[in-house]
């Protein structure tokens, strides 16, 4: 145990107990925890749970048994106190909440709906796209949303961390066309800092690597992860790094989320978001506006608006095209155009993310993302 001041409080020792010569009382004293591990570790994980502190019943907000296991529930307690308590509607819940409309089977809707698979040249390496690579990190995340893409996806045989991300290394050493490295999941900043740094350093010793883009939703979900260490190691490396935020809705951006991409923007990292077109959640134009808003208003810049990909358990939350674009054209005329993301559907297959327009032509260009 600790005093206070860092320094080791006496122990009364028996002669059992006396440490041996050339031993240290280290392994005697308690190792400290970092808080957003604490926070993660509390992370509430019974759907029923989460409704009592609601204050919501089980039959108002449809909640599916079924689909809790087939795809379990976590959400941070951080995350939980932004929604409005009583309100069945929450756009924070509904992003969440294992539903009933999860078990309906639709056609189209599949459990691979990008093509991940196809793409992965080595366990946990995808390369969809020219001069990047995405490693999948992980299959953990602070928050299990609902909609998402990766949520039939087999992460025990494709994690690119397997074998001390010897494979992936070997892939990208070998190919110098590769530039930008995507660190994907799960969400990656789930590994520990130390685990962060040892890949960083492995992958700046590759020359022909310029960039490290982090996809990650636990400044959002878990914004104590923003710590000192990681900014750190966020700082600590020669590759430009693009850290991708993924919020979908003003009211997850509350103090301490602001906080925390406060101390990301000190950090030289570029801070850009993702969201995804929601329906019931964020599929109408003053939501769109003030989420662009106060992602500005912390230094973010919002960057892409995807179409919902159409995975297996998802197609409740779909908006059609038609009304998407109707919802980008009021955007435009509403905001400054840096403030007004990029429409995108990403098809297995394609060289690139495609922009969405069923009535303006030329916006079937590809974005080279």
């Amino acid at each position: 145990m600790q005093a206070a001041g860092g320094k080791i409080s006496r122990l009364a020792l028996s002669s059992r107990q006396r440490v041996p010569p050339g031993r240290s009382l280290t392994h005697m004293i308690p190792r400290t925890v970092p808080t957003w591990q604490a926070d993660l570790a509390a992370a509430i994980t019974d759907p029923l749970e989460l409704l009592e502190r609601l204050e919501l019943s089980a039959d108002t907000v449809g909640l599916s048994p079924a689909a809790a296991r087939s795809f379990a529930t976590r959400v941070p307690a951080s995350y939980v106190v932004r929604m409005r308590k009583g309100d069945p509607g929450d756009p924070l819940l509904r992003q969440i909440l294992p539903a009933s409309d999860e078990m309906l089977p639709v056609a189209g809707y599949t459990r691979d709906p990008v093509g991940d698979l196809a793409s992965m040249t080595r366990p946990g390496v995808l390369h969809k796209y020219a001069g990047r690579v995405l490693l999948i990190a992980t299959g953990a995340c602070a928050m299990h949303c609902r909609y998402c893409f990766r949520r039939h996806f087999a992460y025990g045989k494709a994690r690119a961390a397997r074998n001390g991300w010897q494979d992936a290394l070997e892939y990208l050493a070998a190919d110098t066309t590769v530039h930008e490295v995507i660190l994907s999941g799960g969400d990656p900043l789930i590994f520990p800092d130390e685990k962060l740094h040892a890949l960083t350093r492995s992958l700046a010793d590759l020359p022909h690597l310029k960039r490290l883009r982090i996809h990650t939703r636990l400044p959002v979900a878990l914004p104590s992860r923003v710590d000192e260490a990681l900014l750190a190691w966020l700082t600590g490396t020669r590759l430009q790094t693009i850290v991708v935020l993924h919020a979908n809705h003003p009211n997850e951006l509350d103090v301490q989320v602001g906080e925390a991409c406060s101390r990301l923007s000190t950090s030289r990292v570029t801070l850009l978001n993702q969201a995804v077109l929601l329906r019931g959640v964020n599929d109408d134009v003053d939501t769109q506006a003030r989420l662009s808003e106060r992602l500005f208003d912390l230094g973010v810049l919002p960057y892409y608006l995807h179409q919902l990909d159409r995975v297996q358990g998802a197609a409740h939350f779909a908006v059609d095209d038609q009304r998407a674009l109707q919802i980008l054209e009021a955007l435009q005329g509403k905001l400054p155009g840096y403030l007004v993301p990029r429409l995108v559907r990403e098809r297995a297959g394609a060289e690139y993310k495609e922009l969405v327009g069923v009535r303006t032509g030329d916006w079937g260009l590809g974005t080279g993302d």
